[in-house]
């Protein structure tokens, strides 16, 4: 089954349509350049009210491990997400998962190609660091997929993503923009429409892909 995170999300009341919908995770920015940015005390309620089987993954830019140790502490984070240049030596060790976010283009010569880390792929947007809208190239995304867990971004809407899982068949979805009335506000039929066409996309597929085949 292809997971779905819904990031950006900024309101408990936001959270709670995502969860209902059958999101399996959620994500909260904690990089003040973006327009979809959480604060801590926000988040911390927005994390209570989520359920047990429902992951709160925390994006982040360039912060120190020692930064988003205390963010992730202090709000009860399942994941980080890194969105900047950071280094793999300095999360060698993180005591959560990383999630590092890559232009598809900078993959290849990436050292996070060969570290542990799991992987999401994302249009390269040096200004807002993902949500851009913009998709990326789904054939290299599906040539990346074959190799290890995917998570694929950029661009994903209710009438593509399908298409997008049918292609690159990843491990996972993110969507930011693509479910919004405007950046950092969800729209509850976008999300449920997401949702669905996710659970209902090349089911053949996702079979294989649980199977290792």
């Amino acid at each position: 089954m292809t997971r779905i995170k819904i990031c950006g999300i900024t309101s408990v009341d936001d959270a709670a349509r995502a969860v209902d919908a059958g999101a399996d995770a959620i994500g909260l920015i904690f990089w003040p350049g973006s327009l979809r940015v959480v604060e801590v005390a926000t988040a911390q309620a927005i994390v209570r009210a989520l359920p047990a089987f429902v992951w709160p993954v925390g994006v982040f830019v360039d912060a120190t491990p020692e930064q988003v140790r205390g963010v992730a502490d202090a709000v009860g984070l399942s994941a980080v997400q890194l969105h900047g240049d950071e280094q793999v030596p300095d999360w060698r060790h993180f005591p959560r998962p990383v999630l590092k976010a890559l232009p598809i283009e900078r993959y290849a010569a990436s050292p996070w190609k060969s570290a542990r880390a799991a992987i999401l792929i994302d249009a390269m947007d040096a200004s807002t660091r993902g949500g851009s809208g913009r998709t990326v190239d789904w054939t290299a995304a599906r040539d990346i997929a074959v190799t290890r867990p995917l998570v694929l971004a950029g661009g994903l809407t209710p009438d593509n993503v399908a298409a997008a899982i049918a292609c690159v068949r990843p491990w996972g979805v993110d969507v930011a923009s693509g479910v919004e009335r405007s950046p950092g506000v969800k729209d509850d039929g976008k999300v449920r429409a997401f949702v669905q066409a996710v659970r209902g996309a090349a089911p053949e597929a996702t079979e294989r892909q649980e199977r290792g085949a």
